[in-house]
Order: structure tokens, then sequence, then C-alpha cells
């Protein structure tokens, strides 16, 4: 199906009015959820927000948040509403560390670190086998499901029916570069940062034995506290070697499930030559839907007392032509 693309109004045409305005103007209210712990294998949880099942055999979408965000964002509530109002159950996970309180282990989430993710799908597909399932990521969580899906021999395919993604940094150094090369990129930096510093905080005893502490404080930007704290936490050599190993863009060529991805040029996060057409181009399973305009997880088009968000519109779209026809018996 050939579907429009978007064009922004004209109160909101640049990126970062894009990427503001969209934060600003998506609506705050939550469908009803059932939240549950999960335990995982290292003793760990992981929080995760069930909405209501409409059948027993609904469709099921697990929703992944971005960089600091969490399942209470108003962007992952509004793609749970437009997905809830097309028959489809959503999961709403809360990376480690992320849903309010500070997880048990010492080390936090990561851009590639895809094991919460596939014991998810694995509780999912047992409790609900006749339900066709599908994820959905924004931003980090698209390059946690990106790599997810392409790091898999079957490329995926016994994993998830289909998969989208909104607003990918699919070059984790490219999009950490480029933050550092303008006022607003590194506005956006510090907002995640003071974010991220809280976490530091909250095991801060601990830390300070396997951390150079001094270095951490002095991180002034999101590779400088990977360089400080993702890489060693997580038996990277460095902030370069986690960036490498964990950047989407070098998984895309193996995905073998039906896949989504949207994605805006202006998108101030990521710069134009990391955006990954050829990949795109030469595996049939994606469909880029890249748009000039809309910003990073913004898409807000109509009138600003009643827009509506084209982005997640797409992606619940998306998932409601192909989940339906893949209906398990």
């Amino acid at each position: 199906m050939t579907r429009a693309s978007f064009e922004p109004p004209w109160w909101a045409l640049g990126p970062h009015s894009q990427t503001l305005t969209a934060r600003l103007l998506r609506p705050a209210a939550a469908s009803p959820v059932t939240r549950e712990r999960v335990e995982t294998p290292d003793g760990d949880f992981i929080d995760v927000d069930w909405s209501p099942a409409p059948t027993i055999d609904a469709p099921v979408v697990i929703v992944l948040h971005g960089l600091e965000g969490s399942s209470r964002r108003k962007y992952v509530r509004n793609l749970c509403r437009e997905l809830n109002v097309r028959g489809m159950r959503t999961v709403a996970v809360n990376f480690r560390g992320c849903s309010g309180e500070p997880n048990r282990a010492l080390s936090f989430y990561h851009s590639g670190d895809t094991r919460d993710l596939n014991q998810i799908v694995d509780l999912v597909r047992t409790r609900h086998p006749a339900s066709a399932v599908g994820a959905a990521g924004f931003s980090l969580g698209g390059n946690v499901l990106l790599k997810a899906l392409g790091e898999r021999e079957d490329g995926g395919a016994s994993l998830l029916d289909a998969a989208a993604v909104m607003s990918v940094p699919y070059d984790l150094a490219a999009g950490c570069r480029l933050l550092q090369q303008s006022r607003m990129g590194r506005l956006y930096s510090e907002y995640f940062m003071r974010s991220l510093r809280g976490k530091v905080a909250w095991k801060r005893e601990r830390l300070a034995e396997v951390l150079d502490l001094e270095q951490v404080d002095q991180a002034r930007s999101i590779w400088d506290f990977d360089e400080a704290v993702t890489a060693p936490l997580n038996g990277f050599e460095d902030a370069t070697d986690y960036y490498t190993k964990c950047s989407s863009r070098e998984f895309l060529s193996a995905v073998q499930v039906p896949t989504l991805m949207v994605h805006a040029i202006d998108d101030p996060f990521l710069p134009p030559g990391a955006i990954p057409r050829a990949e795109a181009e030469g595996n049939p399973s994606l469909s880029l839907r890249l748009s000039q305009r809309g910003g990073h997880v913004g898409f807000v088009r109509g009138a600003p007392w009643s827009p509506s968000f084209w982005g997640e519109i797409e992606i619940a779209e998306f998932f409601f032509d192909t989940l339906r026809s893949r209906h398990v018996p």
C-alpha cells in the first residue's frame, strides 16, 4: 500500500521545532495498563506495562523507548493508543533502571543490549502462542530492536513477525559527533546527561569500585559518558568499540523480518550521510519511509490545537496491515 509522505505544518517546519513541539503537544493521557515485574536470569528485573487484550489471539506489539525514556513517555503512550484502537495488545518495556527505581545489577541498559528484548519476546510467545508478535522501537530502542533481528542467524524470523522503528541513530558514533557540533545539539546532549548522571548517583558507592569516578564526573557529552561508564561496565574497550559493535546499521543487511523504518533527513541526532539508504535498498525486508523533514521522534502535523502524529500512525497502520495477515493457527 502506498501512503502519503509526511509534510510538516507551517508552524513547525524546522527539525528542532518538530522535535520539541511533538514532545510538548503529544497527549499525556494513557490507556489502561497492568505493570508486571519480570525477573531476569542474572538477578535483575524489567518492568513492563501490558494493555488489555481485545481478544485472546489479538496481535501483540512490544514497544521500546529511547535514551533515558520510559513506558510513560508520551510518544510510547501515543503509539500504544494507536495500536490499541486498531485491535492490538501492547507491551511497553522499561529498560533497566528506567521504570522509576534503580535496577539491581551494576550496569544499566545500552544501545546494543538485546537480552531483555529477547526475554520479553519469549514471554509473549509463551503466553500468547496464537498471536502474531511485533515490536516497535524509538531512537535507542529502535537500535536495540534492529540489532536483535540482525544478530540472529535467521535474521530475526524466529523472533518476530514484524518490526518498526522511528528516528534510529543507525551510526552511534556519527550521531554523538553531530550532537557536539551545534549549540542545540549540545543542549540535547546535556538534557540526557542530567538523567544519566542521576543513574550514576543511584549507585555511586558501588560504581566507585569499578569505575574512575573522577572521569565520570568530568563527562560533558554522551560520548564522554559512554567512554567512562557504558563501555567499561559492559565489556567494551572504549566508546569507539561500543559504537562499532552496537550500531544497528551494521546488522541491517541480515534482517529477514518485514521492517518499517521511519526517519527524517533533518533528524538532528543523525547526519544525513549516516542514514542507511543503500542497506534499505539492498534488503527487501526493509522499508525506509524517509521524509525531508520531521526532526527526531517528531512528525507532528495538523493544527497546534488539534495535532496528529504521522510517525505513530504510520507504524500502527503498518502493524495492522502486517500482523493481521500473520495469524498463528
